[in-house]
């Protein structure tokens, strides 16, 4: 597990590179690959965790040679890479580097890439090792994968594996999700299929397992006897920005909340897994997802509310409301805010309410998870000016400014009994120095070594689908009467606020 294996890599050396493989990235000539998959590359070539036989080959549509790719994405990562650039170590990449064009429906397409394949293992020793990336429209996901399997590119045999990395979104409801899992699985094993997250190649993502179980002072505390409620944020400070095609379609719901959000939600709950093997972990995470209470339609109008940006200014700069962005529609009821209550059945959480919001231009790019702890009994400061002690809060940042950070009371000096609010706080930089990192370096590493911990299993997505999917019914039967119903800059719409106030609690205030 990735955990366990980067105490390997910071104490004792021991990470070794992956196996040797080409990387097929399908719709290469896209943002992902420039701004994320070969910065990405080049920094496990930095970090020594590239084998030594390996090749990428980008495949797309766009008319290229692969002298042409080679020149664009020296360009591209000279722009987009978090770290300055090594020419000496860039120019080895670079000459790994191969470029097919076609198109994903053509068969002739596959031919190619077979023959570019054969004679890449042959020139570079990569043993038949293929990781097929599908950075696609997800039209394409089928197709890509039924083309490879009519021409024997999915065949796993004498110790060659065949690996595909699935990006999302991964279906736009439940039915959709298991009719992908079912043509999926119709064509390659479990064992082959990596859904990704990219949220999860974060390091405080990744560290909230060590935090949760490798420290005896938090564990025996993690449950509903001492945490009051947890808070879950994944705010934007953008709009849409010119995405609204896409965006007119998902909406915030399915945008950030069945993926990224609830794979948050189920580390920060889930029970301890026996060991850090992946199905291992994934089958608590299961757990977890599937004790989600779920939500009649009567809940839905009061356990959840959703919101659209209107004009605002974020941060000094007006941004347009949303239904004035291109390609949507101007009278759109699509969310671009969410907030949730969720409840979960199960012993360690017995009613313990769990608030999720999630949205964009909002005041703020800050992604969080607040614990707040219940109040002690005030009895011994009844006769103190201090008439309400203050709830501890433990705060896991995952962007920005990763770190860990832990408020309590403590005593201001002076003759007289006050309390004040402290703060102990863990960054990671302070710690560990800068990370120069895109988030996928740890997600393909584990790809390219078979480690699927931090990816998506069938049943993951489809308990995520079948949580949301009610919300995504009732909402569509009801349009919303009010949108836009929130400024951009703000914190989103009063319902969201009032959400928390009906239980006696009130949102975290964060200011970064």
């Amino acid at each position: 597990m990735t955990v366990a294996k980067t105490v390997k890599m910071s104490n004792q050396g021991l990470a070794q590179p992956g196996d040797p493989c080409v990387i097929v990235i399908f719709g290469a000539a896209g943002d992902l690959t420039k701004r994320k998959l070969i910065p990405a590359l080049y920094n496990l070539a930095r970090n020594n965790l590239l084998p030594k036989e390996f090749a990428v080959v980008g495949v797309a549509r766009a008319q290229m040679s692969t002298q042409d790719f080679r020149q664009k994405m020296s360009r591209d990562v000279h722009e987009f890479a978090p770290i300055s650039i090594d020419a000496q170590l860039w120019d080895w990449l670079e000459n790994r580097l191969c470029y097919l064009s076609g198109e994903f429906q053509d068969p002739n397409t596959y031919e190619q890439l077979q023959n570019l394949l054969a004679q890449i293992d042959q020139e570079n020793g990569t043993r038949g090792n293929y990781l097929y990336y599908l950075a696609t429209a997800p039209d394409f996901f089928c197709d890509i994968i039924w083309q490879l399997s009519n021409i024997g590119l999915t065949r796993e045999e004498n110790e060659q594996w065949r690996r595909f990395i699935i990006e999302k979104p991964f279906g736009h409801d439940l039915d959709s999700a298991r009719a992908l899992n079912k043509n999926i699985s119709s064509v390659l094993k479990e064992s082959q299929t990596y859904r990704i997250d990219h949220y999860l190649g974060k390091e405080t993502v990744q560290n909230i397992l060590v935090f949760r179980f490798g420290n005896g002072l938090f564990e025996p505390i993690w449950n509903h006897h001492y945490i009051d409620h947890v808070q879950i944020t994944v705010a934007e400070s953008v709009g849409v920005e010119g995405r609204g095609g896409y965006y007119e379609g998902a909406g915030a719901l399915r945008d950030m909340v069945q993926n990224h959000m609830f794979q948050l939600l189920a580390l920060i709950a889930m029970e301890p897994p026996l060991s850090f093997e992946a199905d291992v972990v994934r089958d608590e995470k299961s757990k977890l997802l599937r004790a989600i209470q779920p939500l009649s339609a009567e809940d839905v109008l009061t356990h959840t509310v959703r919101g659209q940006y209107g004009s605002g200014t974020v941060r000094g700069s007006s941004v347009p409301a949303y239904r004035s962005e291109p390609r949507v529609a101007p009278d759109s009821c699509t969310e671009t805010f969410v907030a949730l209550k969720l409840m979960l059945d199960n012993w360690r959480w017995a009613d313990v309410p769990f608030y999720l919001r999630t949205g964009k231009a909002l005041g703020e790019r800050v992604t969080e998870i607040a614990i707040q702890f219940k109040r002690v009994p005030s009895l011994l400061f009844r006769q103190t000016p201090i008439d309400q002690l203050t709830p501890n809060l433990l705060i896991l940042r995952i962007q920005p400014n990763e770190g860990i950070s832990l408020q309590f009371g403590a005593k201001i000096p002076g003759p007289t009994v006050h309390m004040g609010k402290v703060e102990m706080d863990f960054c990671y930089t302070d710690y560990f120095g800068t990370q120069s990192s895109t988030g996928y370096e740890t997600l393909l590493y584990d790809c390219m070594i078979g480690d699927a911990t931090l990816f998506q299993r069938a049943d993951n997505v489809e308990v995520g689908w079948s949580v949301v999917t009610p919300i995504l019914d009732v909402w569509k039967a009801l349009p919303p009467r009010n949108f836009p119903n929130y400024a951009a800059g703000t914190w989103g719409p009063k319902e969201a606020d009032d959400l928390l106030e009906n239980d006696g609690r009130q949102w975290r205030r964060i200011d970064l």
